[in-house]
């Protein structure tokens, strides 16, 4: 039968139990089939591309001692369909979490990296119940996966678009053996649960590797974990998909272009500024130039440019990293973090020797960057002669397109914001495309501070953020809450949503 089926038109909770039982998913993946229940009792419809050799649905009878039926659909299609009905099968495990015994020592198995998490069907039920755990988080764009341990239960969240979600309640028996597993995964001591430790390892989730930073620590209760998901084939974004505005992506990229200098971007954990970094890196003529970074983690893999992975246990460390690869003769160094007085003040030699230094620092805005670098240890007229530009970012997450409805903004909100007149907004009031959030996905906003003459002499004479500020607005400097309320008037998020990421004190303070 030729239907040439599309993924929508595969209809995934027809997909056969016994098909989902029997055939593992790398096999069903490479020869792109998925069985369905049939029409007839005891026969099976077994989906495959046009070019699926009939032997092969043919084993399928044998393995599933069923009669089958094959049906052409595209193998794109297909491929959709299995990893569907796969998570849908294992959805069952969930279910059981809270009923299932605690497994024996040898059911906690050492992951091999090239296993898929979705192949479960030999699986104890723990590891299955952690694997649908981190593939979830996967599928919905998740960031962080939290196992937290309560008096009575285990709370397990999912951190996506930066903000955590209630994802599953375990029996609070199946606590340490979820935290076990985590722990096998990450190579990392199972008998040690007095003090915190750290791992790392890499899953396979269909076509996508993930590599994972782990986190354990001891509390009240018990352990608890973060799992944080590095997607190592995610998309890497240009610079004009980044969202600046069109004068300061010029800037910016002007900026990128130059020959020595150091530019920052500032921000709180997970507001971008690596993607941001990534951007720059990939505009910068790299055949012509020698681009070397240092990393902790190495989150993308860019070509023709040398990245470094950081070690501290190793005695690879920023500082000592850096000291190696001045003597690399690079023309850019993008290093990950700047944390401490040694890396700081090398990253400066460095930008004021010939090489343009591109790097992050946590501080709440572009200004704070300096006053950043002097609580490091750094001399002002050292900052002032080496600092191109600062800048800074947040995410703010987008109202889902699905349920926006139009609300006008409140005059209280408006004053916060700065925006004048009356004016409307979109707000999600939650379905089941954003799982009842009202947001889905996320987008920057920035500012930018350019080190011109008038913004250095006040940084050589130590002058406030306040005063710093100010000097930097005659040069297009603005706030993160001014550019939210032009993405809020654009219909693109909310009053709140901008006011939460902005803000930074209990009183009126932002940034």
């Amino acid at each position: 039968m030729n239907a040439n089926l599309t993924a929508e038109a595969i209809d995934v909770s027809r997909a056969c139990p016994r098909f989902l039982a029997e055939v593992p998913i790398h096999f069903a993946r490479r020869h792109a089939v998925l069985g369905l229940v049939g029409v007839r009792d005891g026969c099976c419809d077994v989906l495959a591309d046009s070019t699926s050799r009939q032997g092969v649905v043919d084993n399928l009878a044998l393995t599933l001692r069923m009669e089958t039926r094959l049906i052409v659909a595209a193998r794109e299609a297909i491929l959709q369909a299995i990893d569907a009905a796969y998570q849908r099968c294992d959805q069952r495990t969930a279910e059981v979490a809270y009923e299932i015994a605690a497994p024996r020592e040898g059911d906690v198995e050492q992951m091999d990296h090239g296993d898929d998490l979705l192949d479960n069907a030999t699986r104890a039920p723990v590891i299955r119940l952690v694997n649908l755990m981190l593939f979830d988080a996967a599928q919905r764009g998740g960031s962080d996966v939290h196992v937290q341990p309560l008096e009575g239960e285990t709370m397990v969240r999912l951190r996506i678009d930066g903000v955590l979600r209630d994802y599953l309640r375990p029996a609070r028996s199946l606590q340490e053996e979820i935290i076990a597993r985590i722990k096998v995964m990450g190579a990392m001591d199972i008998a040690e649960k007095r003090l915190p430790q750290d791992g790392r390892a890499t899953v396979r989730i269909g076509d996508r590797l993930i590599d994972l930073r782990i986190s354990t620590i001891p509390t009240a209760h018990g352990e608890r974990a973060v799992l944080r998901l590095l997607d190592k084939g995610a998309r890497l974004y240009d610079l004009p998909e980044l969202g600046m505005a069109p004068a300061m992506l010029a800037t910016f990229a002007g900026l990128l272009n130059r020959s020595h200098g150091m530019v920052l971007m500032t921000g709180p954990t997970g507001s971008g500024k690596s993607t941001t970094l990534y951007a720059g890196l990939q505009h910068v003529n790299y055949q012509q130039l020698n681009v070397v970074t240092l990393e902790d983690p190495i989150e993308y893999h860019l070509p023709g440019i040398s990245q470094t992975q950081i070690s501290d246990r190793k005695g690879m460390t920023f500082a000592a990293g850096l000291r190696s690869l001045l003597r690399q003769d690079p023309d850019v160094i993008m290093i990950g973090e700047i944390r401490d007085e040694p890396t700081a003040r090398l990253a400066i030699q460095a930008a004021l020797t010939g090489h343009l230094v591109i790097s992050t620092l946590h501080t709440n805005d572009a200004p704070g960057a300096v006053s950043r670098l002097v609580d490091l240890g750094i001399e002002p007229y050292l900052i002032a002669d080496s600092l191109l530009a600062a800048g800074a970012q947040r995410l703010v997450r987008l109202t889902c397109r699905h349920c926006a409805e139009t609300r006008s903004v409140t005059a209280a909100d408006a004053a916060r914001l700065g925006i004048s007149g009356a004016a409307t907004y979109q707000h999600g009031h939650g379905c089941d495309a954003c799982g009842g959030i009202g947001y889905h996905g996320r987008r920057a906003i920035f500012q930018l501070m350019i080190v011109d003459d008038a913004v250095r002499a006040l940084i050589h004479a130590r002058a406030s953020l306040m005063d710093l500020a100010q000097a930097a607005t005659k040069v297009g400097l603005t706030t993160l809450r001014h550019e939210g309320a032009q993405l809020i008037q654009a219909g693109w998020t909310t009053p709140a949503e901008v006011l939460r990421v902005t803000q930074v004190a209990s009183n009126e303070e932002q940034c």
